[in-house]
């Protein structure tokens, strides 16, 4: 029987009691242990059977048992602690505000179609949600104020069970956000708060639910609500799932309703960060706002967008990139652009290359060019996919050379209280300063102090801590799908808390090559089953539920954990969410990964390993390329690629083996110095040491703030003063620019070519050509460096060079170099378009060379 009515119900609490729902409220609690030991010290069975969410764990609870506790002394003063704790965390000061420099920069408005904050808020399915939390957290941590937008899906991402063969199956449990720790807006009326977008002429509506995240608040748009049409309704329905139409309608409820949902909730920020190229729709609606309400055109309002606007690529290859064909966007854009001042051809031109990226079609829309399109400001998500994104999307600049074209790098980082276990943060917090958890500069050399026994102990610990509770997640799995008694009984003999210990978690996709380690199988086999040096293997993971390969991969995988000889010693764990990661992340002693380089485009599940102590084991991809020093940790094979991917996997398997056998297990299992492995420990120390503060998330944050937040917000500050007379003027630059750049060419380049000894000056004059444009809309730039074999120029230093003087249309400028090396030198020269205001110098992928 359907209600006729539906109302929220919350739990009542005694009165001393009602703090407890402000901290349940706020998701620093997924983060701050003293918060979990209070609820675990209201009800420990009501808060497993919750599944540690703490909203529904107060609805669980008798009442008797809340009295019982207003009456429970030292519970009482715990409960004022930890509600103390919380109040001095949200209002004291932090690095953001307690920084000396002047900024600009009110507030960051942070779009991603995921969030992983906490498996009590499942809008996640993996690594880029997780990151998008550990994002939020980080902020919160270091005052920097931010809001989040995404959605929230009635049915998240899916529930992961295995068939008797191993065959992932997909499960949709229906979430209720009454009984989640959210919060469901309201405006002055009292109603829900909702705003609306256009769906190829369908209306559709949203309400707005917030999670506290610390200080940061995050908005999350809903469409199962009365007075949608039943269509409109299932936008939000689940996380990746549903056809090409389907995505393209929720990344607009993300985009423009995101945009909408800011405004209605009086959120007023001054810098717009993409996470990925899924919320990308927010620029357009930020550009027919402008040109509505500012009376601006389309290319000044473009301007304007583009100065305060962030986006970040995760993808590596193009098939991971959302892309329409143009007979779709048209049903849902054609108004829409006559709404921006420009006609659905322009509006389409945003997400269209010249010449379209490698595997993408010509004439569809590509999100991610979009992306680039409607940020000033673009990075990808480690040093090495920074260069790999250069390469990917250097099509968008076909004038540029590869290495300049303006895609930057923010390495990832990963929020360490989340991710510590107890046992290591216990080690630290002896030897950090206060705070340290809290983003203050921690010294993780001082990791150096630590007695090895104590520190190997606590590994110990955790891998203790880990095995007890695979067996138990395991028992319950078998449980649920009808084991016998017996077999429940062997999950008692499921791994080795004193055994080596690998693990593997990420999402099945192919190029992360999770079969790698089964290439020889007898040879794995003598690895396990060692009488004295074993090891064993935890694996976790989902695969698309339309990706069949992912699937095959966990199959294979579950069959090699089903041969009787190697069972307890190879196991793979249904249901991978941040519990799993957590544990897992927390208890292995050594990370696997080795994915197809250079197809990683970072991979965090090593840095949360690295900070619990664990050593990485990993191709030289993602972060683990730029961090990896030859002692904290190893390396799978070296950087060079083979083009032959079957010669590939034979070349990194055996490499994998051979560091298994040689290096990773006589290190840790000897104990010839007593019973502590001291070489093991000594890397573990190294690891620890060299690794700690560049993957904690506070570093990634601040690299954000002073290398494109800030620089936005200037941007920004800039370009809107005065009725965004910069962005006009820009705008106005830009196009005169393009119209005459055909008339500038270089008349002649004069300089000494004699042969020269290290550290002789030359001097080089160039006449210039400019026609239509003024010397002061150039920039003329002379590259100087060694030759290589091919008569580039390599590693060049830059100069600028002088304006001296114009004659009969011909500039002249003058620079002048040291010679920096000995061997072949060269010289060239090049011309740009130059004005204050572009955010790089190759941000219209304009050049002419000499």
């Amino acid at each position: 029987m359907r209600a006729l009515r539906s109302f929220a119900v919350r739990a009542s609490l005694p009165p001393p009691l009602e703090v407890v729902v402000s901290i349940a409220m706020n998701l620093r609690w997924s983060w701050d242990p003293r918060a979990v030991e209070l609820f675990r010290w209201i009800d420990a069975d009501a808060w497993d059977r919750a599944g540690h969410d703490p909203v529904r764990m107060l609805g669980l609870v008798p009442r008797a048992r809340l009295e019982q506790l207003v009456e429970d002394g030292p519970f009482m003063a715990f409960l004022a602690s930890v509600d103390e704790d919380l109040r001095r965390y949200m209002s004291e000061p932090r690095w953001f505000g307690a920084r000396t420099e002047e900024t600009a920069l009110g507030e960051v408005a942070y779009f991603s179609p995921e969030f992983g904050v906490s498996e009590a808020l499942p809008t996640y399915s993996g690594g880029l949600g997780v990151l998008a939390g550990d994002h939020l957290k980080a902020a919160s941590d270091l005052g920097v104020p931010m809001v989040g937008i995404g959605l929230l899906y009635r049915q998240g991402y899916f529930r992961q069970s295995l068939n008797a063969d191993g065959w992932q199956q997909e499960h949709y449990p229906s979430l209720d956000p009454h009984a989640m720790p959210l919060t469901l807006l309201s405006g002055g009326d009292g109603a829900p708060l909702r705003v609306d977008v256009d769906l190829a002429g369908a209306r559709c509506l949203a309400q707005i639910w917030r999670a506290q995240i610390g200080r940061v608040p995050l908005l999350l748009l809903d469409c199962d609500i009365e007075g949608n049409e039943p269509e409109e309704r299932n936008v939000t329905d689940r996380l990746y799932a549903g056809g090409t139409e389907h995505r393209l309608r929720q990344e607009i409820v993300l985009g423009i309703g995101g945009m909408r949902a800011l405004d209605a909730a009086g959120f007023r920020p001054d810098v717009f960060h993409s996470n990925e190229g899924h919320a990308g729709f927010m620029g357009l609606e930020r550009i027919r706002r402008l040109v509505t309400d500012a009376s601006m055109s389309f290319d000044e309002a473009l301007e304007a967008v583009r100065a305060t606007g962030v986006f970040t690529t995760h993808t590596p290859v193009p098939a991971g990139i959302d892309i329409y064909e143009v007979d779709l966007m048209d049903r849902y854009f054609a108004t829409f652009a006559k709404e921006c001042g420009v006609s659905f051809e322009g509006l389409m031109r945003l997400g269209q290359a010249e010449t379209p990226p490698e595997g993408g079609p010509g004439h569809s829309f590509n999100m991610a060019v979009m992306g680039f399109r409607l940020a000033g400001r673009a990075n990808g998500v480690s040093e090495l996919h920074g260069a790999v994104s250069r390469s990917l999307f250097s099509a968008l600049w076909p004038s540029v050379p590869v290495e300049e074209v303006p895609i930057s790098h923010v390495t990832n980082g990963v929020h360490a209280p989340t991710w510590l276990g107890p046992e290591m943060t216990e080690v630290l917090s002896r030897r950090l300063a206060p705070g340290w958890t809290e983003g203050s500069h921690a010294r993780w050399d001082r990791i150096a102090e630590v007695p090895d026994a104590e520190l190997w102990r606590a590994r110990e610990r955790a891998r203790e801590r880990l095995v007890y509770f695979l067996r138990d997640r395991i028992r319950r799995q078998l449980a649920a799908r009808g084991a016998s008694e017996t077999e429940l009984a062997r999950t008692e003999e499921v791994l080795d808390p004193g055994v080596l210990t690998i693990g593997f978690a990420r999402r099945f996709a192919q190029y992360k090559r999770a079969t790698l380690m089964l290439a020889d199988p007898d040879r794995l086999k003598r690895l396990l089953l060692s009488s004295d040096r074993a090891i064993q293997f935890v694996l976790a993971g989902k695969a698309h539920p339309r990706d069949d390969g992912g699937k095959e991969l966990i199959r294979q995988l579950v069959h090699f954990a089903g041969d009787p000889d190697v069972w307890g010693r190879f196991v793979f764990v249904e249901d991978y969410d941040m519990e799993v990661g957590r544990l897992l992340t927390q208890g292995v002693d050594v990370w696997l990964n080795n994915p197809r380089r250079p197809l990683e485009a970072c991979g965090t599940s090593g840095m949360k390993a690295a900070l619990n102590g664990a050593l990485n084991l990993s191709i030289l991809d993602g972060w683990w390329n730029e961090c990896y020093d030859g002692h904290n940790g190893w390396a799978i094979g070296g950087s060079d690629v083979v083009d032959d991917p079957a010669a590939q996997d034979r070349v990194d398997a055996g490499a994998l083996y051979n560091l298994l056998e040689r290096e990773i297990v006589p290190r840790f299992y000897d104990r010839s110095e007593g019973p502590v492995p001291r070489r093991w420990v000594a890397r573990m120390k190294h690891s620890i040491a060299t690794l700690g503060g560049f993957v904690a998330a506070e570093r990634m944050l601040r690299d954000y703030v002073t290398g494109l937040y800030e620089p936005a917000a200037r941007s920004g500050a800039r370009l809107g003063t005065d009725g965004f007379a910069g962005a006009r003027s820009l705008a106005a630059w830009k196009s005169t620019v393009r119209r005459g750049w055909g008339d500038v060419a270089v008349v002649d380049v004069e300089g000494d070519a004699t042969a020269a000894r290290v550290g002789d000056r030359r001097s080089v004059t160039v006449r210039l050509r400019t026609g239509r444009l003024s010397p002061s809309d150039l920039g003329v730039e002379l590259a100087h460096g060694i030759v290589g074999p091919s008569g580039a120029l390599v590693d060049p230093a830059l100069v600028d060079m002088a304006f001296d003087g114009e004659q009969e249309g011909v500039s002249t400028f003058r620079g002048s170099f040291d010679a920096r090396a000995a061997g072949l030198y060269g010289y060239a020269v090049r011309v740009l378009p130059r004005h204050p205001e572009l955010p790089t110098p190759m941000d219209l992928g304009l050049i002419t060379w000499a």
